[in-house]
């Protein structure tokens, strides 16, 4: 079930299916990404594993940037640089829990040219 005010994610990939579902509101740059954090997403301590985080990360930061523009850039990242402040558990949302951010993330893609397909 998507959160509220979240539609299933426009695009998607074998990778994405395998994690998912992800949820998206809003587009370009105010684009948010969310995840209804499952057991398959979570470590031995009950706790989301930080490669899903970082995942989440890489896509909300990838796709804004890339439908940010007409049409849309093919981006391939470059770097990804997160600081955890804090953990999500099972049944969870986003990369913000009850409102705190629990990860800080930048990235830094390299613009390959545009999206064949959208």
């Amino acid at each position: 079930m998507a959160p509220e005010g979240y539609q299933p994610l426009f695009r998607t990939s074998p990778y994405v299916e395998l994690i998912g579902p992800l949820y998206s509101r809003g587009e370009g740059v105010a684009l948010q990404i969310g995840l209804r954090a499952e057991r398959k997403h979570c470590n031995q301590r009950g706790t989301v594993h930080g490669g899903i985080l970082a995942t989440l990360a890489d896509i909300a930061l990838g796709y804004a940037m890339a439908f940010a523009t007409t049409p849309p850039a093919n981006l391939v990242t470059a770097n990804l640089s997160l600081d955890f402040a804090g953990a999500a558990r099972e049944g969870d949302c986003y990369i913000t829990r009850d409102g705190e951010r629990i990860v800080r993330a930048s990235a830094v893609f390299l613009v390959a040219g545009t999206l064949a397909e959208a």
